[in-house]
């Protein structure tokens, strides 16, 4: 019988294709051989959920995380994201913002790093950079009653990936950015973000969905994003859904489909809201025509800052099907009572349960964000 430390490489990769992520650090801590292989990453993780990403520890630094999938905590030594906020992930990368209001593209498990350019203007009035400049170092208010604290979480709603960096060096980044949510986009050798012309009204979500970018304004208005000759929004059909009842609203790829998800709330003392049901609606683009979806079977949706993400239940035991997760919406009240609107709707029975024991108490103002783990 061949023992453990006889094993070949080929062998040894292949057993690492069925572990879970969280296992992969300790395959790597048995010798220097498993070590190396583990570095070599030729396969990925086995199947998984998302992480949360949550709170940077005041003493060690470290990155605390949530996984669903054994619903434990990890703690984790990533220097590139010391102090920063995370404001969106998508294909297992990391967007943050520092105190500086500066950008970087990272990561957190290969360490891979894009530096990215100055980000554009907050509104007609603010450009953070050129205010940030010109203050001392140790000058704590921002421009027009903002800290830049509170700058280094406003400056950007959402942030994502055309493609995994790790798989195509010609990815595009796109973000949400300022006081209405405009869209701007970034591609490896650009010096600067391109704001992407549009009508002057807030936008909701931005989704990369079979090679367009599309985003969605507050009044469910869907546009494309046309990036020749010069890059703006074009509409797409009338408005989607009831427009202005929903909270917040949602676009991602489901598999080949595009949907839209809507996020109702209820308000409450102290300025609070809870998220009380979601609606799914399919517009179609081929036929012009909008669906409504009343599950989403055995899958389970991921929603938040991140670029939405959806899962297959079957093989994920501890995944909660035909539901969506979510995480906390909006930056109000955090400081004093957390991140408490945190949850999973299940889509059958229309309830609302917890998957997280407690409330989240960030050091940063905002939310946590789902990350799947790409160590590869």
């Amino acid at each position: 019988m061949v023992s453990w430390s006889e094993l070949t490489n080929d062998v040894l990769q292949h057993i690492t294709s069925f572990l879970p992520f969280p296992d992969h650090y300790r395959f790597a801590a048995v010798c220097k051989n498993w070590r190396l292989i583990l570095k070599q990453r030729c396969c990925p993780p086995a199947p998984q959920l998302p992480w949360l990403v949550l709170e940077e520890e005041s003493q060690t630094k470290k990155r605390k995380f949530y996984s669903l999938s054994d619903a434990k905590h990890y703690f984790i030594e990533i220097p590139e994201l010391h102090g920063r906020y995370i404001c969106g992930s998508s294909y297992g990368w990391l967007f943050a913002v520092d105190i500086k209001i500066t950008g970087i593209l990272v990561n957190p498990f290969t360490r891979e790093c894009y530096e990215l350019p100055p980000f554009p203007a907050f509104s007609k009035n603010v450009d953070v950079t050129t205010l940030i400049e010109k203050v001392p170092s140790d000058y704590i208010w921002g421009p027009r009653d903002y800290t830049f604290e509170e700058m280094q979480v406003g400056i950007v709603w959402k942030a994502i990936l055309s493609h995994d960096p790790k798989e195509r060096s010609d990815f595009t980044a796109m973000i949400l950015f300022g006081q209405k949510n405009s869209p701007a986009f970034w591609r490896p050798g650009d010096s600067s973000w391109t704001v992407v012309d549009g009508p002057d009204c807030r936008m909701e979500d931005v989704v990369c969905f079979k090679g367009n970018f599309y985003v969605i304004s507050a009044m469910n208005e869907l546009y494309v994003v046309n990036f020749e000759p010069v890059p703006k929004l074009i509409e797409i059909g009338p408005p989607i859904g009831k427009v202005g009842c929903p909270r917040q609203t949602y676009l991602m790829d489901f598999d080949g489909y595009m949907l839209l998800i809507e996020r109702f709330c209820l308000p409450t003392e102290h300025e609070l809201s809870f998220t009380i049901r979601f609606n799914v609606i399919e517009p179609n683009l081929e036929e012009d025509r909008l669906y409504e979806w009343f599950g989403i079977d055995d899958c389970a949706v991921f929603l938040g800052r991140n670029s939405s993400i959806f899962v297959e239940s079957s093989h994920l035991p501890t995944c909660r099907k035909n539901s969506i997760y979510f995480t906390h919406l909006t930056e109000d009240s955090v400081e004093e009572f957390g991140c408490c609107d945190l949850g999973v709707f299940n889509m059958t029975e229309h309830t609302i349960n917890r998957f997280y024991s407690t409330e989240v108490f960030p050091p940063l103002v905002g939310s946590p964000v789902w990350l799947t783990p790409n160590p590869r």
